[in-house]
C-alpha cells in the first residue's frame, strides 16, 4: 500500500520531477547566488559541491529508503520501520519533526512566494522601465509594509499549491511537474543564454568557476555545508513522502543522484542568470535577499527588452517557489488525510488554512510586529531561525543515525539496491560518520549563534 491508498508515481520521471521541484527553489535561484557572493565566489562553490556528494546525498539517500518501506507520511513510515527492525516505534518522532519543521517552512515560504508572485504581475502590468536603485529599495520597503497586499498575493500562491496537492499524486502533483519542471529548466537556460549575448557572463564563469582557496575559512565551509543541506530538502518531510510513492522496482541510489545532480545544476545555473548582470551593471554581489528583490529590477530597467527578461525571470522564480510549497505541503496533507482519516481534498484545505493563517503572524513581522523579539531576536528571525538552525540539522542527524546504526545493514543494501559492492560501502561510511558530524557542527554552531 502507498502513502495514499494504493497509487504510486506512473513513471520514474514523474517522481523525479516532484523530488527535483522540491528540491529546486528559491534556496536555489534566490539563495544560492547571493551566499556565493557573501562567501569568496568559486572557493565557495568548490567546497559546497563537496558537501553536497558527502553530506546531502547519502542522507537523501536515507530519506528515501525510509519513505519508501514506510509507505506512509514520514511519522508513520518511521515509526513502522522502527517496528520492523524490532526498535521501539516512538522513533516516529523524528518524522513529526520533519513535519513541523515543512510546517514552520512553509508558514515563511508562503510569504516570499507572494513576493515573487506581486513582482511577476508588475513585470508584466508596468515593467521596471526608469527604475534606479533608490526606487526599487522603496517599492519593495512599500510592499513589505502594506499586510492586505501581503496577505493576498501569499494566499495566491497557497491557492496555486493547493490546486496541485488537491488533485493527488499523479493527476494533481505529477501532472504539474511533468510540464512544469521542463519549463523551468528552459527558462533557466534561455536567461543565461541572454546573458552570454549581453555581457558580464565572463566575469560570472571566472567568480564562480575558478576559486582563490585562500578564501576558504571555517565560517565559509559552515556557509557550504548548510546550503547544501538546505538546498537538496533534507529533514523537511518532502523527499521521505514522496518516496513513498516510489515503486519497488525503482533504483533509490540513481533516483537520489538525479536529484542532487539536477538540484545543483540549477544552483549553478541560476548565478550564470544572477552574476552576469550583477557585474554587467557593477552591483554588490554580496547584497543578500535584496539580489533579487531590490537590485535586479534594477538591471532590467537598463535592458533592451528588459521587460520581458524581468517577466521570464520572475516566472520561473514563481513556478519554482510552487513547486517547493507543494514539496512541503503533501507530508502535510498525507499526514492529516491518514491521521484523521478524512480524503485527501479536505486534508489539502486543511492544511492550506493552518498555513495561511500562521502566515499572517510571517506578514506582520515585516511591519506592525517588526519591533516584536523573542530570545533578543526580531520575530522574522525567529521563524526563519528555528526551522532552518534547529529543526533541520536535529532531523537530519536523527536520519543518518536511525538508517546508519539502527535498521540492520542487509535491509538498507537491499532497498538501495546500488549496483556496485563499493558503492554500499562508501555510502555506510558517509552516512555512519562523516554526514552526522557535518550536521552536529551546524547544529552546535546554530545553537551558538
Amino acid at each position: 500500500m502507498g502513502a495514499s491508498g494504493s497509487v504510486y508515481w506512473s513513471t520514474r520521471f514523474g517522481f523525479l520531477m516532484a523530488s527535483v521541484g522540491f528540491a529546486v527553489g528559491l534556496g536555489n535561484i534566490w539563495r544560492f547566488p547571493y551566499v556565493t557572493g557573501e562567501n569568496g565566489g568559486g572557493a565557495f562553490v568548490a567546497v559546497y559541491l563537496l558537501c553536497v556528494a558527502t553530506i546531502a546525498l547519502p542522507i537523501l539517500m536515507a530519506e528515501l529508503l525510509i519513505g519508501r518501506r514506510g509507505r506512509m507520511n514520514p511519522a508513520g513510515a518511521m515509526a513502522a520501520v522502527a517496528a520492523a527492525e524490532g526498535r521501539s516505534p516512538r522513533w516516529g518522532w523524528v518524522g513529526g519533526l520533519n513535519l513541523a519543521a515543512a510546517f514552520l517552512i512553509e508558514v515563511v515560504y508562503c510569504v516570499v512566494a507572494g513576493w515573487v508572485l506581486h513582482y511577476l504581475w508588475q513585470a508584466l502590468s508596468v515593467g521596471f522601465s526608469g527604475m534606479g536603485p533608490a526606487q526599487a529599495k522603496a517599492q519593495f520597503s512599500s510592499l513589505l509594509a502594506h499586510p492586505p497586499s501581503l496577505l493576498l498575493w501569499t494566499l495566491l500562491a497557497l491557492g496555486a499549491t493547493t490546486l496541485i496537492i488537491h488533485g493527488g499524486v499523479r493527476q494533481g502533483i505529477e501532472r504539474a511537474v511533468n510540464g512544469l519542471m521542463p519549463f523551468l529548466f528552459g527558462l533557466l537556460l534561455l536567461l543565461a543564454a541572454h546573458n552570454l549575448l549581453a555581457g558580464g557572463f565572463g566575469e560570472a564563469l571566472g567568480y564562480l568557476f575558478a576559486p582563490d582557496f585562500t578564501k576558504v575559512s571555517g565560517p565559509m565551509i559552515l556557509a557550504a555545508v548548510g546550503q547544501a543541506f538546505f538546498s537538496i530538502g533534507v529533514a523537511m518531510a518532502g523527499m521521505m513522502a514522496f518516496a513513498a510513492y516510489l515503486p519497488k522496482a525503482v533504483s533509490i541510489g540513481r533516483s537520489a543522484v538525479a536529484v542532487v545532480s539536477v538540484d545543483t545544476l540549477v544552483a549553478l545555473i541560476s548565478g550564470l542568470v544572477i552574476f552576469p548582470a550583477v557585474f554587467r551593471f557593477d552591483m554588490d554581489p554580496a547584497a543578500g535577499a535584496g539580489l533579487i528583490f531590490e537590485t535586479l529590477p534594477v538591471a532590467f530597467a537598463q535592458l533592451a527588452g528588459g521587460r520581458w527578461v524581468a517577466v521570464l525571470f520572475f516566472l520561473l522564480l514563481s513556478v519554482a517557489a510552487v513547486t517547493s510549497m507543494v514539496g512541503l505541503q503533501e507530508p502535510l496533507t498525507a499526514w492529516v488525510e491518514q491521521r484523521f482519516g478524512i480524503p485527501r481534498r479536505r486534508g489539502a484545505v486543511l492544511v492550506t488554512l493552518a498555513v495561511g493563517l500562521l502566515s499572517v503572524v510571517s506578514i506582520l513581522s515585516h511591519n506592525h510586529w517588526a519591533g516584536v523579539s523573542l530570545f533578543g531576536a526580531n520575530l522574522a528571525a525567529v521563524l526563519d531561525y528555528l526551522p532552518n538552525q534547529i529543526m533541520l540539522p536535529l532531523g537530519g542527524l536523527m536520519i543518518a543515525i536511525f538508517a546508519a546504526w539502527l535498521i540492520r545493514t542487509d535491509s538498507t543494501r537491499a532497498e538501495l539496491a546500488l549496483s556496485q559492492p563499493w558503492q554500499f560501502r562508501a555510502w555506510l561510511v558517509l552516512i555512519r560518520f562523516v554526514a552526522p558530524s557535518a550536521v552536529l557542527l551546524i547544529l552546535v554552531f546554530g545553537l551558538r549563534g
